[in-house]
């Protein structure tokens, strides 16, 4: 084809997008490529590389190895394919209708995205990527000649992945604490009079989802200073509380590339480094933030026409995207399904009935900021590679590429670090008093859409326009210690403070949550018994206290010792007597009915008898108000249903909380919700009567130390390195968990070559594209 007049800029743009697509979707020629995989007890793979695309390598590889499945259906999620293959009424894991998660990810990830991103990467994340693609295809490749796991045996979705898969995979995760929550208002929302997807039922889950975001994606996180450690140094646990299944899976690994890199720990699917984790000089882990990452705008629209949008009095129209995906029909035959979504120079247009609604007017906006974070890969890789406290902070401060989570960190020396500083709009108290909308509240940030200057303020020192630059985040230093539980900055430690910020980032004077609580006052009282060693860390999570019952089990008790003639609420009261105040195993009924009751009283809410005081917020609020006749009657009524609900379900006094709650395979799981303050927090939901399906909660526990030697770390996975029900590796790390006995993690050359499951593979690049090429 011969061209005789220049291409307009936008149509070469798509022109080289569309080539530089295709190319990816070839297989790429084979390069010199070559991984060590050395596995150890619970199939834990230590990857040695000579460079970033052997790194790569072995990580797609060792990855397919044990979660092969997993891996290809989130590559269908992402390319939004969902429907195609399983039809646009099916669910996916976060319980999401197919249909509305391929328009979603159509959305997301256009070629230009994702190539703009693509291109954004330095040279060493393209070779981890390029390598972690062609380690996994090697993988497939193998295991359809040995037969292809239970999962996917008969998938016709399973196919080779490319760089720019493992791309989309990291852009889904970017919006996880931003716009992926609102998809379902993406794709719903159209102008007023027109034929709108709207689904109360979808709605409702993705609320319910919204809610749960930090506690299924929250943690816990302690670290330790000189001035409080057993030997001086630095001590650091890691308890995040991410799915047991899906994209946000957890899986351990340790990766080096000699004189370059070394570092343990644990990644999400498809991602070729260190999320959590430690190295020869520190470790350090993540907490979902409170800060927010979006902001959504108030449009005021044309009165002539609602696609057109008012901007500094001038009329604008809305940008219209047509967005197609394949579906199967109830016949199995495919066929299109089409939306628009409209956009302004904000973002997208979302609609969530009674809250943000289209109407001739009114429209609204969204801005996450994490969609132009291009530096999320390059910010943990940097981290992976940090050889000190001040190296991995300049480094979070310059890159700025945390999307959603703080960083907890400690050093050798036993240096502690706190930072607040993920990706947050650049909105400061003055633009909120000039532009938000007081009536919105707190928990969505509304701003004027109809004045440019109520947009996102832009500094020079930030990595991105209109983000905060990270000296104005929040950021501690201690020699005694830091924590945090998914709450704000402000308590990280009491003895200072963190106030002041924007409410965007952080909120001062807000009640804590009984995990922060139980924290702080587990460190006071370990203050008082001396210095902190590693079982007393082990412990906060282990001995599986249910906080909340030091907090109102007394006056539950009181109010049920003037009931006690009462024949319907004795059963009740006599469990709650005899429990032992904790989400163990063994634990009794007790529990079971304490959870029912403390969820109804907080229904309704005003049952303390101590409200919070911002000015002692590690005590209040406290007790239950069981002296008001409104609270007792909201009590006995609680208590009734309580009764009922247990003995529908079939549980009987002798019940015990492991025989409620459990994995998928059946082993038995101790800890239990957050909202009561377990730290050892594990979320499940009713599977049928009386049963508890695991889906959430503490995935990979770590507990770093120094000593002379350098990192000694004793951790577990507590779902498993694979996800595969006949691997061997499939619930091992569970039944450990289950047993409270956590494992020596292997570092060193010498720790790694003397456990006794130590075995080792090597694979090379040109090998695998030899098995590839002899394959159908």
């Amino acid at each position: 084809m011969i061209l005789d007049r220049p291409l307009p800029t936008l149509c070469l743009a798509a022109l080289l997008v569309g080539l530089s697509l295709s190319a990816q979707a070839r297989v790429a020629p084979p390069g010199d490529a070559i991984a060590e995989i050395r596995r150890t007890s619970y199939g834990v793979p230590h990857i040695l590389a000579k460079d970033e695309r052997g790194l790569g390598y072995g990580i797609g590889y060792a990855y397919a190895q044990d979660n092969l499945c997993l891996l290809g259906n989130e590559v269908v999620t992402v390319n939004a394919e969902r429907s195609r293959y399983f039809g646009p009424q099916q669910k996916t894991f976060e319980q999401r209708e197919n249909l509305t998660s391929d328009l979603f990810f159509s959305w997301l990830n256009t070629p230009t995205a994702v190539f703009g991103f693509w291109q954004a990467q330095p040279q060493p994340i393209r070779a981890l990527l390029e390598g972690y693609a062609q380690g996994y295809n090697r993988a497939l490749s193998e295991r359809r000649a040995q037969g292809l796991p239970g999962e996917c045996q008969q998938a016709e979705w399973l196919r080779p992945i490319t760089a720019l898969d493992l791309v989309k995979l990291t852009r889904r995760l970017l919006v996880e604490g931003g716009v992926g929550q609102f998809a379902e208002a993406l794709v719903a929302a159209a102008p007023p009079k027109a034929t709108a997807a709207l689904n109360s039922e979808a709605f409702t889950q993705a609320q319910a989802r919204r809610e749960q975001f930090a506690l299924e994606r929250g943690s816990n996180a302690v670290a330790v200073g000189h001035e409080r450690s057993f030997n001086g140094r630095g001590m650091l646990l890691a308890n995040p509380h991410f799915p047991w299944a899906g994209g946000m899976r957890f899986y351990q690994m340790q990766l080096t590339v000699p004189g370059k890199l070394e570092v343990m720990g644990a990644a999400l699917p498809g991602l070729p480094l260190i999320n959590i984790g430690f190295n020869k000089h520190l470790a350090w882990t993540h907490t979902v933030d409170t800060s927010k990452h979006f902001t959504v705008f108030r449009l005021q629209l044309d009165p002539k026409d609602p696609t057109r949008y008012m901007l500094d009095g001038k009329s604008l129209p809305l940008t219209r995207q047509h967005l197609a995906v394949t579906v199967k029909g109830e016949d199995g035959k495919l066929q299109q399904v089409s939306r628009d979504v409209y956009s302004s120079s904000f973002g997208p247009v979302v609609v969530w009935p009674g809250k943000l609604d289209w109407t001739p007017g009114v429209a609204f906006s969204l801005r996450d900021a994490n969609l132009e974070n291009t530096r999320v890969l390059q910010q943990w890789y940097s981290m992976n590679q940090a050889d000190s406290l001040k190296a991995l902070q300049h480094s979070v401060q310059q890159l700025q590429g945390i999307p959603w989570v703080n960083t907890l960190a400690v050093d050798a020396k036993g240096n502690t670090l706190y930072l607040n500083q993920s990706v947050v709009p650049y909105v400061d108290k003055a633009l909120l008093a000039q532009c938000s909308d007081p009536a919105a509240g707190q928990e969505v940030i509304v701003l004027d859409g109809s004045r440019s200057a109520c947009n996102w303020k832009v500094d020079p020192r930030a990595a991105q326009p209109g983000i905060f630059p990270a000296q104005m985040q929040p950021t501690l230093e201690r020699a005694d210690f830091v924590q945090h539980s998914n709450d704000s900055a402000w308590m990280v430690n009491p003895a200072q403070p963190l106030q002041g910020f924007s409410p965007l980032i952080s909120r001062d004077d807000q009640p804590l949550g009984p995990r922060s609580r139980f924290a702080l006052q587990r460190l006071a009282s370990l203050e008082k018994a001396g210095k902190i060693g590693t079982a007393d860390l082990q412990n906060m999570v282990m001995d599986d206290q249910v906080y909340l019952a030091e907090l109102v089990l007394p006056d539950l008790l009181q109010w049920c010792a003037g009931v006690a003639d009462d024949p319907q609420l004795k059963a009740v009261c006599s469990s709650l007597k005899t429990w032992d105040g904790q989400a163990n195993l063994d634990s009794g009924i007790g529990l079971v009915h304490f959870q029912n009751i403390v969820r109804a009283l907080s229904q309704k809410g005003g049952f303390w008898r101590v409200a919070f005081d911002p000015a002692d917020p590690q005590h209040t609020p406290r007790g239950l108000a069981i002296e008001q006749p409104a609270v007792a009657a909201q009590l006995r009524e609680a208590v009734l249903a309580s009764a009922k609900r247990v003995a529908d379900a079939g549980l009987g006094d002798n019940t015990r909380w492991g025989q409620i709650q459990q994995a998928s395979d059946g082993t038995p799981i101790h800890g239990g919700p957050a909202e009561l303050g377990v730290y050892n927090a594990i979320q499940s939901v009713e599977i049928a009567p009386g049963k508890r399906l695991v889906v959430s909660g503490t995935s990979y526990l770590q507990l770093v130390t120094f000593d002379e030697h350098g990192p000694q770390a004793v951790g577990l996975l507590a779902f498993s390195q694979s996800s595969e029900k006949g691997s061997l590796h499939g619930s091992d790390q569970t039944k450990a968990f289950s047993a409270k006995h956590w494992q020596r993690i292997p570092f060193t050359e010498a720790q790694i070559k003397a456990d006794p499951q130590y075995r080792v593979q090597v694979i090379r690049e040109v090998d695998g594209a030899k098995v590839a090429l002899s394959k159908p």
